[in-house]
């Protein structure tokens, strides 16, 4: 492929921006529809490398503005350079990569001028993702709402999996966990209905998605069985397909599960898969998630400061991709880490920024665990009783406004223990609850 890329980039510099798309990069690189560099040699960083040679200085914004009128591009050739860029940013720099935003927005717009609803449903969805991680929940939620409009409108399954999935994600991520799950179920359902296959080709897959957040809404009602089933589903589907970014997206839910079930050496399991995986295929979003969980997973099991060091330069990763909506589970665990290596002042502190982001961010799908783990490590310090009492009463309430009994449950058995220990004299001694009760 390298000669390729090099006529590529030779044809730009050249000003032949026509005969580098129609003559190298489509047919010869890519293959048509086939995307044969990109889905079967894995060599989205290097097609970057490729395609920001049509644009101004070097960066994912303006495409340069061809002097030769038969080099010009047309709006077709634009849209699909804007779309291309805006995918492999994605996967290959993460979700709020910069000069992401910028390529969907700009592909939408050529959507609408060209009338493609297809590609248009891509560029809505790109923006959404960027807006899930790097903006306001509500802001993203309306971005989710003009998919499910448009996947509506043109009355495409496959579109309308994808607008279930968007759905699903931003109600998960804004605390509303039975909307999340009657959206993902929806998604699922439509998927079953058939082989259905999307018309365009997108990041991500609206399917796995949608069974990864089925299976959590079974974990908030307590149905061990079924969404163990599910996530294992869901996991399967993506390697039957070969779907290596969904594979690193099941296996991240997978982790998320076996964290709720309070098991570390499944976590770490779970995230060193994704780690492998997300170097293998250079995801940086997923490699830092990754790093996040087997942290929190390695400090569960005793070696408390390399999982507090792998923790904290996760979190500094995806801070420095623009990150923003998932930070409130990253320094709960970032948290419990360091309350279990005796450094309960500092895993306060670590709480408070997560529920200070929480209000800026919308972002309640961890409320209950951040009021119940302030309770706990308010109580290690020795704390007012009333603040202790109000935290953990709040997160109880909190659960059950968000009708999630599994949360509800952990909640009420550690204030339970709590009170046991209070009772006892305990908590003049140094209150520390056993590890599966934190």
């Amino acid at each position: 492929m390298e000669p390729l890329f090099s006529a590529v980039i030779c044809g730009c510099h050249a000003g032949l921006f026509r005969e580098a798309l129609h003559e190298v990069y489509l047919p010869r690189i890519q293959r048509g529809n086939a995307f044969f560099a990109a889905n079967v040699l894995g060599a989205r960083e290097a097609l970057l490398s490729v395609l920001v040679h049509f644009f101004e200085h070097g960066r994912f914004e303006s495409l340069i503005a061809a002097s030769i009128d038969e080099q010009i591009l047309a709006p077709e050739d634009q849209l699909f350079i804007f779309t291309q860029a805006a995918q492999y940013l994605t996967t290959t720099r993460g979700l709020a990569a910069s000069g992401m935003r910028i390529c969907y927005e700009r592909a939408e717009s050529l959507c609408r001028l060209l009338n493609r609803p297809l590609l248009r449903y891509v560029a809505l969805m790109g923006q959404w993702r960027y807006s899930l991680s790097a903006n306001k929940l509500a802001a993203t939620m309306e971005i989710a709402n003009r998919v499910h409009f448009l996947a509506e409108e043109q009355k495409e399954p496959a579109l309308m999996i994808g607008a279930c999935s968007a759905l699903a994600v931003t109600h998960y991520f804004s605390g509303n966990f039975e909307a999340s799950g009657q959206c993902a179920i929806r998604g699922v359902q439509i998927w079953r209905s058939g082989s259905l296959q999307s018309p365009v080709e997108d990041v991500g897959g609206p399917e796995v998605s949608c069974l990864c957040h089925e299976a959590l809404f079974k974990w908030h009602l307590g149905e061990v069985a079924s969404y163990q089933a599910t996530i294992e589903e869901a996991i399967a589907f993506v390697k039957e397909v070969n779907d290596m970014h969904g594979l690193a997206i099941a296996l991240h839910f997978a982790a998320i599960i076996a964290y709720f079930s309070r098991n570390p050496t499944e976590v770490e399991r779970l995230a060193s898969e994704v780690i492998e995986l997300s170097t293998r295929h250079n995801f940086p979003h997923w490699l830092a998630v990754g790093n996040i969980f087997r942290g929190w997973a390695r400090s569960a099991s005793g070696d408390r400061a390399q999982g507090i060091s792998w923790i904290e330069h996760a979190i500094e990763d995806l801070s420095a991709n623009g990150a923003i909506v998932g930070s409130t589970c990253s320094l709960a665990l970032k948290a419990e880490a360091l309350h279990l290596a005796d450094r309960s002042s500092e895993a306060l502190e670590a709480i408070r920024e997560a529920q200070a982001l929480s209000e800026s961010s919308g972002e309640r799908w961890w409320c209950v665990e951040l009021h119940r783990l302030r309770a706990v490590f308010l109580t290690a310090l020795g704390a007012d009783q009333f603040k202790i009492e109000a935290s953990f009463c709040e997160g109880i309430s909190v659960a059950r406004e968000q009708k999630s009994v599994s949360l509800e449950k952990r909640a009420e058995g550690t204030y339970a223990e709590y009170r046991r220990q209070k009772a006892s004299g305990s908590e003049g001694r140094g209150f520390r609850l056993p590890h599966a009760a934190i």
